[in-house]
């Protein structure tokens, strides 16, 4: 886990990330840059992850780390689409629901094989363009996959 990754975040600090990781653009060679820095993260971490970045529907970057598996795959689709369906991080969809002392899986009425509000998968926002993709990592506890996304957004944005 990253030294500024904490196990809860609350709505308005996950806000906040999101907003200040706003993206000027996001290309495809920004999508190899992005997803190289998150293997060598995990690399240098050890961490049996797998990681995913798409744009407009598209998968630009894919990497599967030891100790990751097939499962790690339908996790990352699943967060993805709670991304595409909120234009919101996987984690802060969950957050929001943790708040109101519900479950997304509980209160959404989406199908949890298909969603999952779970850290991990975090929107790739443009300057004005809105959400145009995301990154989703999956392998870890919730905190540290949103944890590990965020850390590498703040490394490439500087």
């Amino acid at each position: 886990m990253s030294n500024t990754a904490k196990p809860h975040l609350s709505v308005d600090e996950i806000i906040a990330q999101e907003t200040r990781l706003t993206l000027r653009r996001f290309t495809h060679e920004d999508a190899w840059k992005l997803g190289s820095l998150l293997v060598e993260m995990a690399h240098l971490r050890e961490a049996p992850v797998a990681i995913d970045i798409r744009r407009n529907g598209q998968q630009l970057f894919h990497a599967a780390l030891a100790g990751s598996s097939a499962d790690n795959d339908a996790w990352i689709d699943r967060k993805r689409r709670v991304v595409e369906r909120y234009g919101e991080s996987s984690y802060l969809v969950g957050a929001r629901h943790r708040a109101k002392d519900t479950s997304f899986e509980d209160s959404s009425r989406l199908d949890p094989d298909r969603y999952a509000a779970h850290g991990g998968s975090f929107p790739i926002r443009v300057e004005g363009a809105g959400v145009i993709g995301s990154v989703t990592v999956s392998g870890l506890p919730q905190a540290e996959d949103h944890a590990m996304v965020v850390e590498a957004l703040e490394r490439f944005t500087t």
